[in-house]
């Protein structure tokens, strides 16, 4: 049979583009489709992990010095205390969401993608996808539609509803960065991120868990944040979307295979969302190219695991107040514990040796 295209990508975000520009790296012919318009933003926290610098500089997408603000770790903080660590092996990087989707798409144009904007995928049928009224003959198929995936349903891919949907809100600030660190503030019902993007920017997004809330009614059960952010001009509008967490069974059936949030979601408690994709999108490619998706599916299981596992911590944490107040006071005590934790969260730690971190917090923890 004579194809149009090798693999046919669903959605031209970053997770679309990451799939799209690792299986061209492979020599194969790849389109995209997407029905908006670049830009393509959403609302997040706009931090990338060093981690996730590092598959994207793998895919060869370059950013340029002027794209963001370096950070060089995370911080925790709730009224009573305050823990900070650096990453152990690079730097984050703050970027707005729409820079790092233009920066794709540049990488995408040299690679010679084909790039169909304004073009809605409409269903797919045995040999392709049906685009613009138009059927498209491919070898694959790869969904990369987001965690509402038509693909998904389309093939067959039954999903999981997310374990717990929580409610978040973005919105940026003319504001010179107060820290080298991204910044996370716990509250009793919801958490804020601070992350600087630029010189003269920061993106500060809060998660609620009530549905009907809204970003300055939140922002007010931070009053350290509040107040630094007192005076400062809002620079875009509110943004909300909603963030939860699935593990998808199955990540392939057939010549269709999902990516990004269509094969399930951490939660954005994590940061980890884009590191994930990008790297569960050359994974993907490497398949592609030896023609076995099963190869795939045993790729995402192992690399779903670390995120799954900070994100049910964590979210553990925000469940119950008690426990987050003495384990901040317990990390507060000891700081190098946190550096550990955060090692591991970044990949940088294996499992043993945070076993190992974790039976010595469990002391501070009973004596906090």
């Amino acid at each position: 049979m004579a194809y149009d295209t090798d693999v046919f990508v669903v959605g031209g975000g970053p997770a679309g583009l990451a799939a799209a520009i690792a299986a061209r790296a492979h020599g194969l012919g790849v389109i995209v489709a997407d029905g908006a318009k670049p830009p393509i933003t959403k609302a997040c926290g706009e931090g990338l992990l060093p981690e996730g610098l590092k598959a994207l500089g793998e895919l060869g997408v370059e950013l340029r010095g002027t794209d963001g603000c370096a950070f060089r770790g995370i911080r925790f903080e709730d009224e009573r205390a305050s823990v900070s660590a650096s990453f152990p092996g690079g730097m984050g990087l703050g970027i707005r969401r729409e820079i790092l989707h233009q920066r794709m798409i540049e990488r995408s144009e040299d690679l010679r993608v084909g790039l169909l904007w304004n073009t809605p995928v409409t269903g797919l049928w045995k040999e392709g996808v049906v685009a613009a009224g138009n059927k498209i003959r491919a070898r694959w198929v790869i969904g990369a539609d987001g965690g509402r995936s038509r693909v998904r349903w389309w093939s067959g891919l039954e999903s999981p509803a997310p374990r717990r949907r929580r409610f978040a809100f973005r919105v940026h600030y003319r504001l010179a960065p107060w820290s080298e660190f991204t910044e996370v503030h716990w509250g009793k019902e919801a958490q804020a991120y601070v992350t600087g993007i630029a010189e003269q920017e920061v993106c500060i997004v809060l998660i609620s868990n009530r549905r009907d809330t809204r970003f300055h009614e939140t922002l007010a059960g931070f009053p350290k944040l509040a107040h630094r952010l007192k005076g400062a001009v809002q620079s875009s509008a509110e943004r909300g979307a909603v963030t939860g967490m699935f593990e998808q069974k199955e990540v392939y059936r057939g010549s269709v295979a999902l990516v990004g949030d269509a094969s399930g979601s951490v939660d954005a408690i994590t940061g980890e969302g884009l590191s994930l994709s990008f790297r569960q999108a050359a994974a993907l490619a490497d398949a592609l190219a030896e023609g076995d998706l099963r190869r795939y599916h045993t790729a995402h299981r192992r690399l779903f695991r670390r995120p799954r596992i900070v994100g049910n911590l964590l979210l553990l944490l925000d469940r119950r107040s008690s426990l987050r107040e003495r384990t901040m006071r317990a990390l507060e005590a000891t700081p190098q514990l946190f550096e550990r934790v955060l090692a591991y969260h970044v990949g940088e730690t294996r499992p043993l040796e945070l076993t190992a971190a974790s039976a010595a917090f469990g002391w501070r923890f009973l004596t906090a």
